[in-house]
């Protein structure tokens, strides 16, 4: 039996094979995890306006950060009315989450929602959020804005202030 030695050809087309399979599957891979999830889970926790803790089935508590928004911060004002308002909304109800995001802080960011109503959308139309047009990108966000400005048009919760201070310039202050 003789041995075959490759040309540089050939063995650059080989390579180029291995890569081209390669980046299929590995692009295959990004698409699949780039697919919205749905968690099912009783509201358990509010931490502010925009964070909540759920408990799943599994009896896993989840942290999730409500997508697209961003309530005052605690001790700015209508933080707290935002997490009474979003407590109200969540807290020891069964609730769904379509989650699109993971933040660097570990949680699950997504649309939060009891029965079909999101509670995303019904912080905002209350006027006790901000889109948050930095992470807001997903098709909802047109919706979003279009709350936000309905609550600022008719001076609901926050925008009953003249210049209401963004929670992302208040953080930047401390």
């Amino acid at each position: 039996m003789t041995k075959k030695i490759l040309s540089t050809k050939e063995l650059i087309c080989i390579l180029a094979t291995l890569l081209i399979v390669t980046g299929i599957h590995v692009l295959a891979g990004l698409c699949a995890a780039a697919q919205p999830t749905t968690i099912k889970g009783l509201g358990v926790g509010v931490s502010d306006g925009d964070t909540i803790k759920i408990l799943t089935p599994a009896k896993e508590e989840l942290r999730i950060r409500l997508y697209g928004i961003d309530c005052p911060e605690k001790r700015q004002a209508f933080g707290q009315a935002a997490k009474k308002f979003t407590s109200d909304q969540v807290y020891k109800k069964n609730v769904s989450v379509t989650v699109l995001d993971t933040d660097r802080y570990g949680r699950k960011v997504g649309l939060v929602y009891y029965g079909q109503e999101c509670v995303n959308a019904k912080i905002l139309k209350a006027g006790l959020a901000w889109v948050y047009d930095k992470y807001c990108k997903a098709a909802v966000c047109r919706d979003f804005d279009y709350y936000e400005q309905e609550a600022r048009k008719s001076r609901l919760g926050l925008w009953s202030y003249k210049n209401p201070i963004p929670p992302w310039e208040f953080r930047k202050k401390r």
